[in-house]
């Protein structure tokens, strides 16, 4: 990273590293946000196909979707926007669970958690933190690995982010989706698999250990939130700036991979998932 002061350039709130467009007068709001019962969140771990997701509730609910999170993005003003916004509000976000505002949790609003593999998202971070001005600069693979690994970046920790959601997991309101899932759905969509749907494909194949009652619970999850079929593969098309699955196979090393490997191990030992 560039020691010419782009350390500026991030600032940590709670232990987790925002950049400077994360004002801390916005973020110390979050907790007196005046969360709705007909909200629904959109959230993830940067890098992970938020964008993707977003494309997707739109054409559900017919809504505009703000790609850049007003609750914790910019300042102050952008929550006074936020409330102008008439129901049924979509808000992307990046939050990790703990740092949510409580009223999104008191009112049980739905919430949507994409993940993707973990490898992919560093690569996918690694080019995000090159092509960004706002970012502090990274000049190599090897730099932004370590960063990584040690949650030196914005958002901090994958692990950390990614376990404060599967903590809560089986609440009703929170539907978990991966990123690769979604990639083999379009594929299915490609070889002419005509009626299948995201969500279909997404319960028999995220976790493989669904038993019946799981399944038929994650159902009516999808039921509730107002789409009988979460996605059509027409809808599903993949954006071309989205990154390909396994790409962390052309740029980490064996050494790297080991590494990662036994700190994944390691951090996620009592993982569900």
């Amino acid at each position: 990273m560039s020691n010419s002061g782009e350390a500026e350039l991030l600032h940590t709130f709670k232990g987790i590293p925002f950049t400077i467009r994360s004002s801390p007068e916005l973020l110390k709001s979050l907790d007196t946000f005046d969360a709705r019962e007909d909200d629904v969140l959109l959230v993830s771990y940067p890098k992970s196909g938020t964008h993707w997701l977003a494309g997707v509730i739109t054409k559900l609910y017919s809504t505009q979707v703000t790609i850049t999170s007003p609750i914790e993005f910019g300042d102050i003003s952008q929550l006074e926007e936020l409330n102008k916004l008439s129901s049924k509000r979509i808000i992307p976000t990046h939050l990790d669970y703990n740092m949510l505002p409580p009223n999104f949790k008191s009112k049980k609003c739905k919430m949507i958690y994409i993940s993707r593999n973990p490898k992919d998202t560093a690569v996918s971070m690694f080019h995000y933190y090159r092509d960004n001005p706002n970012l502090p600069t990274v000049d190599t693979w090897p730099a932004f690995f370590d960063l990584f690994l040690k949650g030196n970046v914005v958002c901090g920790s994958w692990f950390d982010h990614f376990l404060s959601w599967e903590e809560h997991e089986d609440e009703k309101n929170i539907l978990f989706l991966f990123y690769e899932d979604m990639k083999k759905v379009n594929m299915l969509s490609a070889l002419g698999a005509e009626g299948i749907t995201c969500k279909s494909v997404s319960l028999k194949q995220q976790r493989g250990s669904y038993d019946g009652k799981g399944e038929r619970r994650k159902m009516l999850v999808f039921k509730s939130f107002s789409a009988p079929r979460i996605a059509h593969f027409t809808v599903l098309s993949v954006p071309a700036f989205l990154g390909a699955v396994g790409d962390w196979k052309n740029y980490f090393t064996p050494k790297q991979n080991i590494r990662f490997q036994e700190i994944f191990n390691e951090k996620m030992k009592l993982s569900k998932m």
